[in-house]
């Protein structure tokens, strides 16, 4: 519930995104984060999508998915306007891509699972699933297989 009301400011805000940057390099200089990192962040975020910067392998990832999943909401407030505009832009790629697939599709996404965790989910079978994060899925079956390769 909590994530939800989050998201909702979150994507209402009216973010200064230099302000925001600014905020953001200085809490990931805090945690210690690479200078290298914070310094391509900092200086090409605006040359590259929102997207793509998630799936770089660096922080970002890391960081926010750590911060939905726990509600830290120090953290993803930090990263509120990065996440609006990763929100808008996989929006936008919904929008334009959903006409092309008429019928339902598959996709794989590898997860690690407690024992406890994994009974839950197939306790809920036909029930409604929420994350409190982005979920990075392909529609090649190989992520789903290396993911389990590398759980064991």
């Amino acid at each position: 519930m909590y994530s939800v009301i989050f998201k909702d400011i979150i994507l209402e805000i009216d973010h200064d995104d230099n302000k925001s940057m600014n905020a953001l390099v200085n809490f990931c200089r805090e945690q210690n984060i690479p200078e290298i990192q914070i310094n391509s962040l900092q200086g090409n975020y605006h040359e590259k999508s929102p997207i793509w910067w998630y799936t770089k392998p660096m922080f970002l990832y890391g960081m926010l998915n750590h911060a939905l999943r726990m509600l830290d909401m120090k953290v993803m407030i930090k990263f509120g306007f990065f996440i609006q505009r990763l929100h808008l832009q996989l929006e936008q790629l919904h929008q334009a891509q959903s006409a092309n697939f008429q019928e339902a599709f598959t996709v794989y996404r590898g997860q690690g699972l407690s024992q406890k965790d994994f009974q839950n989910l197939l306790d809920s079978k036909g029930g409604l699933l929420s994350f409190n994060n982005f979920l990075s899925t392909s529609k090649k079956p190989f992520a789903y297989v290396v993911s389990i390769s590398e759980s064991m």
